[in-house]
Protein backbone atom coordinates (compact mmCIF):
# COMPACT_ATOMS: atom_id res chain seq x y z
CA UNK A 1 0.00 0.00 0.00
CA UNK A 2 1.04 3.59 -0.57
CA UNK A 3 -0.23 6.95 0.57
CA UNK A 4 -2.63 8.71 -1.80
CA UNK A 5 -2.02 12.36 -2.72
CA UNK A 6 -5.24 14.33 -2.13
CA UNK A 7 -3.69 17.57 -3.37
CA UNK A 8 -3.89 16.56 -7.04
CA UNK A 9 -6.71 15.72 -9.47
CA UNK A 10 -10.27 16.98 -9.95
CA UNK A 11 -11.73 18.06 -6.64
CA UNK A 12 -15.11 16.37 -7.10
CA UNK A 13 -13.58 13.07 -8.23
CA UNK A 14 -10.95 13.01 -5.49
CA UNK A 15 -13.41 13.93 -2.73
CA UNK A 16 -16.04 11.44 -3.86
CA UNK A 17 -13.40 8.69 -4.18
CA UNK A 18 -12.23 9.58 -0.68
CA UNK A 19 -15.70 9.90 0.84
CA UNK A 20 -17.37 6.82 -0.64
CA UNK A 21 -15.24 4.23 1.22
CA UNK A 22 -15.67 6.15 4.50
CA UNK A 23 -19.41 6.48 3.91
CA UNK A 24 -19.62 2.81 2.93
CA UNK A 25 -17.80 1.94 6.16
CA UNK A 26 -20.34 4.05 8.05
CA UNK A 27 -23.18 2.26 6.26
CA UNK A 28 -21.67 -1.09 7.26
CA UNK A 29 -21.47 0.01 10.88
CA UNK A 30 -24.99 1.40 10.61
CA UNK A 31 -26.19 -1.94 9.23
CA UNK A 32 -24.65 -3.74 12.18
CA UNK A 33 -26.14 -1.29 14.69
CA UNK A 34 -29.60 -1.71 13.19
CA UNK A 35 -29.36 -5.50 12.99
CA UNK A 36 -28.04 -5.62 16.56
CA UNK A 37 -30.89 -3.42 17.78
CA UNK A 38 -33.39 -5.53 15.84
CA UNK A 39 -32.10 -8.73 17.48
CA UNK A 40 -31.95 -7.22 20.97
CA UNK A 41 -35.32 -5.56 20.42
CA UNK A 42 -36.90 -8.97 20.01
CA UNK A 43 -35.92 -9.64 23.62
CA UNK A 44 -38.18 -6.76 24.68
CA UNK A 45 -38.01 -3.09 25.68
CA UNK A 46 -36.16 -3.94 28.92
CA UNK A 47 -33.28 -5.49 26.97
CA UNK A 48 -33.00 -2.41 24.76
CA UNK A 49 -33.11 -0.18 27.85
CA UNK A 50 -30.29 -2.14 29.53
CA UNK A 51 -27.95 -1.53 26.60
CA UNK A 52 -29.17 2.05 26.35
CA UNK A 53 -28.22 2.83 29.97
CA UNK A 54 -24.74 1.26 29.73
CA UNK A 55 -23.94 2.74 26.31
CA UNK A 56 -23.73 6.24 27.79
CA UNK A 57 -20.65 5.32 29.84
CA UNK A 58 -19.01 3.74 26.78
CA UNK A 59 -19.80 6.99 24.98
CA UNK A 60 -17.87 8.94 27.64
CA UNK A 61 -14.80 6.77 27.05
CA UNK A 62 -15.06 7.13 23.26
CA UNK A 63 -15.45 10.91 23.56
CA UNK A 64 -12.27 11.31 25.60
CA UNK A 65 -10.30 8.92 23.36
CA UNK A 66 -11.34 11.01 20.35
CA UNK A 67 -8.73 13.52 21.54
CA UNK A 68 -5.97 11.17 20.31
CA UNK A 69 -7.78 10.11 17.12
CA UNK A 70 -8.43 13.70 16.02
CA UNK A 71 -4.97 15.06 16.84
CA UNK A 72 -3.21 12.15 15.13
CA UNK A 73 -5.36 12.64 12.02
CA UNK A 74 -4.66 16.38 11.84
CA UNK A 75 -0.91 16.21 12.44
CA UNK A 76 -0.30 13.20 10.20
CA UNK A 77 -2.32 14.61 7.29
CA UNK A 78 -0.51 17.96 7.55
CA UNK A 79 2.87 16.14 7.61
CA UNK A 80 1.85 14.13 4.53
CA UNK A 81 0.85 17.33 2.72
CA UNK A 82 4.25 18.84 3.56
CA UNK A 83 5.94 15.51 2.67
CA UNK A 84 7.65 15.51 6.07
CA UNK A 85 8.41 11.84 6.85
CA UNK A 86 10.07 12.57 10.20
CA UNK A 87 7.08 14.46 11.60
CA UNK A 88 4.75 11.80 10.24
CA UNK A 89 6.61 9.04 12.09
CA UNK A 90 6.77 11.06 15.31
CA UNK A 91 3.04 11.71 15.54
CA UNK A 92 2.10 8.17 14.53
CA UNK A 93 4.28 6.67 17.27
CA UNK A 94 3.16 9.19 19.88
CA UNK A 95 -0.50 8.72 19.00
CA UNK A 96 -0.18 4.93 19.24
CA UNK A 97 1.28 5.12 22.74
CA UNK A 98 -1.34 7.56 24.00
CA UNK A 99 -4.12 5.47 22.49
CA UNK A 100 -2.91 2.34 24.27
CA UNK A 101 -2.67 4.19 27.58
CA UNK A 102 -6.20 5.59 27.24
CA UNK A 103 -7.58 2.16 26.30
CA UNK A 104 -6.11 0.39 29.33
CA UNK A 105 -7.33 3.11 31.68
CA UNK A 106 -10.93 3.12 30.44
CA UNK A 107 -11.14 -0.68 30.34
CA UNK A 108 -10.71 -0.59 34.13
CA UNK A 109 -12.66 2.64 34.64
CA UNK A 110 -16.00 1.42 33.21
CA UNK A 111 -15.95 -1.65 35.48
CA UNK A 112 -15.19 0.44 38.55
CA UNK A 113 -17.75 3.17 37.91
CA UNK A 114 -20.41 1.03 36.16
CA UNK A 115 -22.76 0.24 39.05
CA UNK A 116 -22.74 3.75 40.58
CA UNK A 117 -23.33 5.20 37.12
CA UNK A 118 -26.41 3.05 36.42
CA UNK A 119 -27.74 3.89 39.89
CA UNK A 120 -27.26 7.60 39.10
CA UNK A 121 -29.59 7.24 36.12
CA UNK A 122 -32.31 6.26 38.61
CA UNK A 123 -33.37 3.16 36.66
CA UNK A 124 -36.14 1.47 38.63
CA UNK A 125 -36.12 -1.91 36.86
CA UNK A 126 -33.64 -4.24 38.66
CA UNK A 127 -33.28 -6.57 35.65
CA UNK A 128 -32.33 -3.62 33.44
CA UNK A 129 -29.72 -2.50 35.99
CA UNK A 130 -28.21 -6.00 36.26
CA UNK A 131 -28.03 -6.58 32.52
CA UNK A 132 -26.73 -3.08 31.89
CA UNK A 133 -23.76 -3.68 34.19
CA UNK A 134 -23.11 -7.13 32.68
CA UNK A 135 -22.95 -5.48 29.26
CA UNK A 136 -20.43 -2.96 30.61
CA UNK A 137 -18.19 -5.70 32.02
CA UNK A 138 -18.03 -7.42 28.62
CA UNK A 139 -17.54 -4.08 26.87
CA UNK A 140 -14.59 -2.99 29.04
CA UNK A 141 -11.88 -5.05 27.23
CA UNK A 142 -13.62 -4.26 23.95
CA UNK A 143 -12.77 -0.57 24.49
CA UNK A 144 -9.04 -1.25 24.06
CA UNK A 145 -9.60 -2.75 20.64
CA UNK A 146 -12.32 -0.35 19.51
CA UNK A 147 -10.03 2.56 20.45
CA UNK A 148 -7.38 1.21 18.10
CA UNK A 149 -9.93 0.58 15.36
CA UNK A 150 -11.02 4.24 15.52
CA UNK A 151 -7.38 5.34 15.56
CA UNK A 152 -6.27 3.13 12.67
CA UNK A 153 -9.30 4.17 10.59
CA UNK A 154 -8.45 7.87 11.01
CA UNK A 155 -4.77 7.25 10.21
CA UNK A 156 -5.60 5.20 7.10
CA UNK A 157 -7.91 8.01 5.98
CA UNK A 158 -5.09 10.54 6.44
CA UNK A 159 -3.01 8.46 4.04
CA UNK A 160 -5.95 8.35 1.62
CA UNK A 161 -6.27 4.58 2.17
CA UNK A 162 -10.00 4.62 2.79
CA UNK A 163 -10.68 1.47 0.79
CA UNK A 164 -8.47 -0.69 3.01
CA UNK A 165 -10.15 0.75 6.12
CA UNK A 166 -13.49 -0.10 4.52
CA UNK A 167 -12.48 -3.70 3.86
CA UNK A 168 -11.37 -4.22 7.45
CA UNK A 169 -14.54 -2.59 8.78
CA UNK A 170 -16.56 -4.92 6.55
CA UNK A 171 -14.83 -7.93 8.09
CA UNK A 172 -15.72 -6.73 11.58
CA UNK A 173 -19.33 -5.89 10.76
CA UNK A 174 -20.04 -9.15 8.94
CA UNK A 175 -18.46 -11.15 11.75
CA UNK A 176 -20.49 -9.24 14.33
CA UNK A 177 -23.74 -9.83 12.45
CA UNK A 178 -22.95 -13.56 12.21
CA UNK A 179 -22.08 -13.90 15.90
CA UNK A 180 -24.99 -11.84 17.29
CA UNK A 181 -27.81 -14.36 16.71
CA UNK A 182 -25.50 -17.21 17.72
CA UNK A 183 -24.66 -15.71 21.10
CA UNK A 184 -27.98 -13.97 21.78
CA UNK A 185 -30.35 -16.82 20.85
CA UNK A 186 -28.49 -20.10 20.24
CA UNK A 187 -26.33 -19.82 23.38
CA UNK A 188 -29.18 -17.94 25.11
CA UNK A 189 -26.86 -15.22 26.45
CA UNK A 190 -29.22 -12.36 25.61
CA UNK A 191 -27.78 -8.88 26.15
CA UNK A 192 -24.47 -10.39 27.31
CA UNK A 193 -24.22 -12.23 23.98
CA UNK A 194 -24.50 -8.99 22.05
CA UNK A 195 -21.54 -7.62 24.02
CA UNK A 196 -19.43 -10.74 23.43
CA UNK A 197 -20.08 -10.65 19.68
CA UNK A 198 -18.96 -7.02 19.54
CA UNK A 199 -15.81 -7.81 21.55
CA UNK A 200 -14.72 -10.63 19.22
CA UNK A 201 -15.38 -8.56 16.10
CA UNK A 202 -13.30 -5.67 17.43
CA UNK A 203 -10.38 -7.95 18.30
CA UNK A 204 -10.34 -9.34 14.75
CA UNK A 205 -10.51 -5.84 13.23
CA UNK A 206 -7.58 -4.61 15.33
CA UNK A 207 -5.43 -7.55 14.21
CA UNK A 208 -6.28 -6.84 10.57
CA UNK A 209 -5.47 -3.14 10.93
CA UNK A 210 -2.15 -3.90 12.61
CA UNK A 211 -1.07 -6.33 9.88
CA UNK A 212 -2.06 -4.03 7.02
CA UNK A 213 -0.58 -0.92 8.64
CA UNK A 214 2.91 -2.38 8.28
CA UNK A 215 2.56 -1.98 4.51
CA UNK A 216 1.70 1.70 4.93
CA UNK A 217 3.92 2.97 7.76
CA UNK A 218 6.27 1.76 10.47
CA UNK A 219 5.76 2.59 14.13
CA UNK A 220 8.96 3.43 15.98
CA UNK A 221 7.95 2.62 19.54
CA UNK A 222 11.55 2.76 20.77
CA UNK A 223 12.01 6.42 19.82
CA UNK A 224 11.86 8.90 22.68
CA UNK A 225 9.88 12.11 22.33
CA UNK A 226 9.64 14.98 24.75
CA UNK A 227 6.64 15.65 26.96
CA UNK A 228 5.88 18.65 24.75
CA UNK A 229 5.02 16.32 21.83
CA UNK A 230 2.46 14.43 23.89
CA UNK A 231 1.01 17.64 25.29
CA UNK A 232 0.75 19.11 21.79
CA UNK A 233 -1.34 16.16 20.64
CA UNK A 234 -3.59 16.32 23.67
CA UNK A 235 -4.06 20.11 23.38
CA UNK A 236 -4.89 19.86 19.68
CA UNK A 237 -7.47 17.12 20.11
CA UNK A 238 -8.88 18.37 23.40
CA UNK A 239 -11.43 20.89 22.02
CA UNK A 240 -13.21 18.34 19.81
CA UNK A 241 -12.87 15.68 22.49
CA UNK A 242 -14.41 18.08 25.01
CA UNK A 243 -17.25 18.69 22.58
CA UNK A 244 -17.97 14.97 22.30
CA UNK A 245 -17.62 14.48 26.03
CA UNK A 246 -20.06 17.28 26.76
CA UNK A 247 -22.46 15.83 24.19
CA UNK A 248 -22.34 12.50 26.02
CA UNK A 249 -22.68 14.09 29.46
CA UNK A 250 -25.68 16.11 28.30
CA UNK A 251 -27.16 12.90 26.88
CA UNK A 252 -26.69 11.29 30.31
CA UNK A 253 -28.57 14.10 32.07
CA UNK A 254 -31.29 13.94 29.43
CA UNK A 255 -31.44 10.16 29.96
CA UNK A 256 -31.98 10.80 33.65
CA UNK A 257 -34.96 12.98 32.67
CA UNK A 258 -36.18 10.31 30.27
CA UNK A 259 -36.17 7.58 32.95
CA UNK A 260 -38.95 9.47 34.75
CA UNK A 261 -41.18 8.64 31.75
CA UNK A 262 -40.58 4.86 32.06
CA UNK A 263 -38.60 2.04 30.51
CA UNK A 264 -40.45 2.48 27.21
CA UNK A 265 -39.10 6.03 26.88
CA UNK A 266 -35.51 4.83 27.50
CA UNK A 267 -35.92 2.13 24.86
CA UNK A 268 -37.52 4.60 22.43
CA UNK A 269 -34.56 6.97 22.72
CA UNK A 270 -32.09 4.14 22.04
CA UNK A 271 -34.06 2.92 19.02
CA UNK A 272 -34.61 6.47 17.76
CA UNK A 273 -30.89 7.21 17.93
CA UNK A 274 -30.07 4.04 16.00
CA UNK A 275 -32.56 4.95 13.27
CA UNK A 276 -31.35 8.55 13.18
CA UNK A 277 -27.82 7.23 12.67
CA UNK A 278 -28.94 6.64 9.08
CA UNK A 279 -28.17 10.34 8.73
CA UNK A 280 -25.31 11.14 11.07
CA UNK A 281 -23.16 8.06 10.45
CA UNK A 282 -23.21 8.51 6.67
CA UNK A 283 -22.67 12.27 6.91
CA UNK A 284 -19.93 11.44 9.41
CA UNK A 285 -18.20 9.71 6.49
CA UNK A 286 -18.18 13.05 4.69
CA UNK A 287 -16.79 14.62 7.85
CA UNK A 288 -13.84 12.21 7.82
CA UNK A 289 -13.28 12.68 4.10
CA UNK A 290 -13.32 16.47 4.19
CA UNK A 291 -11.03 16.52 7.26
CA UNK A 292 -8.40 14.41 5.45
CA UNK A 293 -8.87 16.33 2.18
CA UNK A 294 -8.58 19.73 3.84
CA UNK A 295 -5.69 18.55 6.02
CA UNK A 296 -3.45 17.48 3.13
CA UNK A 297 -4.35 20.51 1.02
CA UNK A 298 -3.78 22.86 3.94
CA UNK A 299 -0.32 21.36 4.41
CA UNK A 300 0.30 21.88 0.68
CA UNK A 301 -1.24 25.42 0.81
CA UNK A 302 -3.85 24.64 -1.85
CA UNK A 303 -6.45 27.01 -0.42
CA UNK A 304 -8.78 27.35 -3.42
CA UNK A 305 -8.91 23.57 -3.58
CA UNK A 306 -10.03 23.49 0.05
CA UNK A 307 -12.94 25.86 -0.66
CA UNK A 308 -14.08 23.80 -3.63
CA UNK A 309 -13.88 20.57 -1.62
CA UNK A 310 -16.03 21.97 1.19
CA UNK A 311 -18.62 23.23 -1.33
CA UNK A 312 -18.89 19.79 -2.94
CA UNK A 313 -19.21 18.07 0.45
CA UNK A 314 -22.00 20.44 1.53
CA UNK A 315 -24.02 19.75 -1.64
CA UNK A 316 -23.71 15.97 -1.20
CA UNK A 317 -24.57 16.21 2.49
CA UNK A 318 -27.65 18.38 1.98
CA UNK A 319 -29.09 16.08 -0.69
CA UNK A 320 -28.68 13.03 1.51
CA UNK A 321 -30.07 14.75 4.62
CA UNK A 322 -33.18 15.78 2.69
CA UNK A 323 -33.82 12.13 1.81
CA UNK A 324 -33.59 10.99 5.44
CA UNK A 325 -35.82 13.90 6.51
CA UNK A 326 -38.58 12.61 4.23
CA UNK A 327 -38.04 9.07 5.53
CA UNK A 328 -38.36 10.08 9.19
CA UNK A 329 -41.39 12.31 8.64
CA UNK A 330 -43.38 9.93 6.43
CA UNK A 331 -42.59 6.48 7.87
CA UNK A 332 -41.76 6.94 11.60
CA UNK A 333 -43.99 4.17 12.99
CA UNK A 334 -43.05 1.71 10.25
CA UNK A 335 -39.38 2.22 11.09
CA UNK A 336 -39.99 1.77 14.83
CA UNK A 337 -41.92 -1.48 14.30
CA UNK A 338 -38.85 -3.14 12.82
CA UNK A 339 -37.17 -2.98 16.24
CA UNK A 340 -39.86 -3.39 18.87
CA UNK A 341 -43.46 -4.61 19.19
CA UNK A 342 -44.53 -2.65 22.28
CA UNK A 343 -47.11 -0.08 21.15
CA UNK A 344 -46.12 2.63 23.63
CA UNK A 345 -42.44 2.34 22.69
CA UNK A 346 -43.36 2.55 19.00
CA UNK A 347 -45.42 5.69 19.61
CA UNK A 348 -42.64 7.45 21.55
CA UNK A 349 -40.04 6.44 18.95
CA UNK A 350 -42.23 7.77 16.12
CA UNK A 351 -42.58 11.12 17.89
CA UNK A 352 -38.80 11.27 18.31
CA UNK A 353 -38.19 10.63 14.61
CA UNK A 354 -40.70 13.22 13.46
CA UNK A 355 -39.35 15.94 15.74
CA UNK A 356 -35.64 15.40 14.98
CA UNK A 357 -36.45 14.64 11.35
CA UNK A 358 -37.16 18.32 10.76
CA UNK A 359 -33.55 19.26 11.53
CA UNK A 360 -31.44 16.64 9.72
CA UNK A 361 -30.25 19.20 7.16
CA UNK A 362 -28.84 21.45 9.91
CA UNK A 363 -27.09 18.49 11.51
CA UNK A 364 -25.46 17.64 8.17
CA UNK A 365 -24.24 21.23 7.77
CA UNK A 366 -22.69 21.22 11.23
CA UNK A 367 -20.94 17.84 10.77
CA UNK A 368 -19.37 18.79 7.42
CA UNK A 369 -18.13 22.20 8.56
CA UNK A 370 -16.73 20.53 11.68
CA UNK A 371 -14.63 18.31 9.41
CA UNK A 372 -13.40 21.36 7.50
CA UNK A 373 -12.35 23.16 10.69
CA UNK A 374 -10.58 20.04 11.98
CA UNK A 375 -8.70 19.69 8.68
CA UNK A 376 -7.60 23.32 8.99
CA UNK A 377 -6.23 22.57 12.46
CA UNK A 378 -8.88 24.78 14.10
CA UNK A 379 -10.90 22.33 16.24
CA UNK A 380 -11.66 24.98 18.88
CA UNK A 381 -14.24 26.65 16.64
CA UNK A 382 -16.65 23.72 16.16
CA UNK A 383 -15.97 22.59 19.73
CA UNK A 384 -17.05 25.95 21.15
CA UNK A 385 -20.21 26.05 19.02
CA UNK A 386 -21.14 22.51 20.02
CA UNK A 387 -20.38 22.96 23.72
CA UNK A 388 -22.55 26.06 24.06
CA UNK A 389 -25.62 24.77 22.23
CA UNK A 390 -25.39 21.16 23.34
CA UNK A 391 -25.30 22.31 26.98
CA UNK A 392 -28.36 24.46 26.24
CA UNK A 393 -30.35 21.26 25.67
CA UNK A 394 -30.67 20.68 29.41
CA UNK A 395 -32.52 23.91 30.35
CA UNK A 396 -34.50 23.76 27.11
CA UNK A 397 -35.51 20.15 27.84
CA UNK A 398 -36.59 21.08 31.36
CA UNK A 399 -38.67 23.95 30.02
CA UNK A 400 -40.25 22.07 27.10
CA UNK A 401 -41.15 18.97 29.16
CA UNK A 402 -43.35 21.15 31.36
CA UNK A 403 -45.92 21.32 28.55
CA UNK A 404 -44.85 18.59 26.06
CA UNK A 405 -43.78 15.71 28.29
CA UNK A 406 -40.97 13.52 26.90
CA UNK A 407 -41.44 15.11 23.45
CA UNK A 408 -40.00 18.29 24.97
CA UNK A 409 -36.65 16.51 25.27
CA UNK A 410 -36.71 15.62 21.58
CA UNK A 411 -37.60 19.25 20.77
CA UNK A 412 -34.61 20.55 22.75
CA UNK A 413 -32.33 18.33 20.64
CA UNK A 414 -33.83 19.66 17.41
CA UNK A 415 -33.58 23.33 18.40
CA UNK A 416 -29.91 22.93 19.32
CA UNK A 417 -29.16 21.22 15.99
CA UNK A 418 -30.67 24.13 14.06
CA UNK A 419 -28.62 26.68 16.01
CA UNK A 420 -25.36 24.72 15.66
CA UNK A 421 -25.78 24.23 11.92
CA UNK A 422 -26.51 27.90 11.23
CA UNK A 423 -23.64 29.17 13.39
CA UNK A 424 -21.08 26.68 11.98
CA UNK A 425 -21.87 27.83 8.43
CA UNK A 426 -21.77 31.50 9.44
CA UNK A 427 -18.38 31.21 11.18
CA UNK A 428 -16.83 29.25 8.29
CA UNK A 429 -17.79 31.82 5.68
CA UNK A 430 -16.88 34.69 8.00
CA UNK A 431 -13.42 33.20 8.54
CA UNK A 432 -13.08 32.73 4.78
CA UNK A 433 -13.70 36.44 4.21
CA UNK A 434 -11.15 37.26 6.91
CA UNK A 435 -8.50 35.36 4.93
CA UNK A 436 -8.12 32.25 7.07
CA UNK A 437 -7.37 30.24 3.91
CA UNK A 438 -5.00 32.74 2.34
CA UNK A 439 -1.25 32.18 2.25
CA UNK A 440 -0.76 35.21 4.50
CA UNK A 441 -2.87 33.55 7.19
CA UNK A 442 -0.57 30.53 7.57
Amino acid sequence: MKKIDLTQGKVFSVLVALALPIMASSVLQLTYNLVDMLLVGRLGSDAVASIGTSSFLIGVANAIQACIVISTGILVSHAIGRKDEEEQSKYLSTGFRLNLLFGLFFALFVIWIGKPFISFLNVQNEWVKLQGYAYLVVSSPMLIFSFFNFWYTRVFNSFGQNKMALKISAIGVVLNIMLDPLFIYTFKLGVLGAGLATLIANVVMTLCFYIKSKQLFQLDLTAKYGVSTYLKMIRLGLPMSSQRLLFTLVSIFLAKMITSFGTEAIAAQKIGLQIESITYMVIGGLNGAIASFVGQNYGAKNFNRIKEGVRVAIIIGLLYALLTTVLFLVFPKSLARYFVTDRQTIEITANYLQIVGLTQVFMAIEIIFNGAFVGLGMPKIPATISIVFTAARIPMAWLFTQWMGVNGIWLSISVSMVLKGILAAYVYYKKGKEGIMDVAAI
